[in-house]
């Protein structure tokens, strides 16, 4: 298939998520005129590396420019300072200057922790996103939070740096675990929810066909949360007010990920919890009806993932875990609550006792 393009307007960072089929070993042709300097580094995995480390590596020698690979081991707890200080030490050994890029080949968390490097190296260098995972190539590789975790909180360390263009290869996805792409398939149920009832009601009729990666169903999941996300990123690009409906599900998944060490469930598990949490809060407080928060569980249930948090997560240590949370303002816990399929609503003091009946 023939690669399309979702456009990011951010003015003079503006830039394009080419999506499409076969696209890694095109690279040095799609972003001509993207890459500068003498020298890149790729920051990858050792899973993504062997797949695609060649065909990366060649792309950049052919383009005129030095390839330096670093190689991280896989796991959210690897997104940390500490990892980022040794690809600083990589980099600088290796001579990068403010003309090199860099180029980070697979998940969310090599995505994060790149993007995190590449926007403080240097003061700011220039980045490339090839997302290889379904929950990177619709959210977490596009429109520009870049972060590290701390071991009181995901994602506390961090910064607003765009890409300079995102590969999204769709092949990629056929390597990935069934896990995996349920995972991700979390993210795609949230932009339905947050702001496409249409959109929803298609991932009902064709859930099953997205998850077993139909290649038509996956163009249209990728196209269009990349589009309803472009959109939401061009009015709030720093989330000063309209971009906090993107956490939907979020508080509560972020506290269950710090809770459990990061190591227990998959950031797109970990966000159903919060999406169906959200669900039955929105329910208690009379803001959303009972039909419509079913539609939400239902289709997250069918997608093979969690919808409620565990019970031996201390509810105490939960809540203090959420207001640690980078998205409490004077305390308060704030939540994005559905009003409808299609349509969320920032709501902020939410009362503890309503957050934990609904966990």
């Amino acid at each position: 298939m023939t690669a399309g393009g979702v456009l990011i307007d951010l003015g003079p960072r503006s830039y394009t998520i080419h999506i499409g089929y076969n696209l890694i070993g095109r690279a040095g042709e799609i972003l001509r005129g993207v890459l500068g300097g003498e020298r890149a580094m790729v920051v990858t995995n050792y899973t993504v590396g062997s797949l695609y480390g060649k065909s990366i590596r060649d792309q950049l020698e052919k383009s005129g420019i030095y390839p330096v690979f670093a190689e991280i081991p896989d796991g959210e707890e690897y997104k940390s300072l500490s990892t980022a200080g040794e690809l600083y030490d990589l980099a600088y050994r290796n001579e990068l200057d403010r003309r090199s890029s860099i180029l980070a080949l697979g998940g969310g968390v090599v995505g994060d922790l790149a993007g995190f490097v590449a926007a403080t190296y240097l003061r700011g260098v220039p980045l490339i996103q090839i997302p290889t995972t379904l929950l990177a190539q619709v959210d977490s590789s596009v429109g520009g939070k870049v972060a590290v975790n701390h071991p009181r909180g995901k994602n506390i360390i961090g910064a607003f740096y765009q890409p300079s263009a995102v590969v999204a290869d769709l092949a990629a996805l056929k390597t990935l675990p069934e896990r995996e792409v349920r995972a991700g398939m979390a993210e795609v149920i949230k932009y339905g929810v947050i702001a496409d009832e249409i959109f929803f009601g298609w991932l009902e009729e064709n859930l099953e066909r997205a998850l077993s990666l139909d290649p038509a169903a996956v163009e249209e999941i990728v196209t269009v949360s990349c589009r309803i996300k472009a959109a939401v990123v061009k009015e709030d690009e720093t989330e000063r007010g309209s971009r906090a409906v993107l956490n939907f599900g979020h508080t509560v998944g972020h506290a269950v990920e710090s809770l459990t060490g990061y190591k227990t469930y998959r950031h797109g598990e970990a966000v159903a919890m919060g999406m169906a949490a959200a669900a039955r809060m929105a329910v208690r407080m009379g803001l959303l009806g009972q039909a419509e928060m079913d539609r939400i569980v239902s289709i997250l249930v069918r997608a093979g993932l969690p919808v409620d948090v565990p019970a031996n997560l201390d509810r105490e240590e939960l809540i203090r875990s959420m207001h640690r949370d980078k998205k409490v303002v004077s305390s308060r816990l704030t939540f994005v609550l559905p009003v409808a399929v299609g349509k969320v609503e920032i709501v902020r003091d939410v009362e503890e006792e309503a957050i934990v009946s609904s966990l």
